[in-house]
């Protein structure tokens, strides 16, 4: 199983509605994706978190690429900064480890990658 954990923090409160019009599209495109089994959003001290698990890595790079998501990606560098990671897992972490997984070992989003860094 591929697990993606994800915290964005917005440039401005201003940027909020457009943060979460993607958000919201985002989501409901990843609970619908193939190969997707796990779908969870929080947020952490002012931190947009969202943890995703995948049938494998290949079902996670089919939805990040596609639809929604892809113009999430295309926006993220005006509105928000944020670092994440991807890692293949036995079992789906609680809030509390994804969290210190995500502070301890993610990485700075590269914005026009259309990939996160560290995955």
């Amino acid at each position: 199983m591929y697990l993606s954990i994800t915290g964005l923090r917005l440039r401005s409160p201003w940027y909020a509605p457009r943060f979460y019009w993607h958000a919201i599209r985002s989501t409901l495109q990843a609970q619908r994706a193939e190969g997707n089994l796990y779908v969870s959003v929080k947020t952490i001290d002012g931190v947009r978190h969202t943890v995703t698990a995948w049938r494998d890595r290949e079902a996670m790079r089919a939805f990040l690429i596609r639809g929604a998501h892809l113009g999430a990606m295309r926006a993220f560098g005006a509105i928000a900064t944020g670092s994440t990671l991807g890692f293949e897992v036995d079992r789906i972490p609680d809030w509390a480890e994804a969290r210190k997984i995500w502070e301890e070992k993610a990485r700075d989003y590269a914005p026009g990658s259309h990939r996160p860094t560290g995955s």
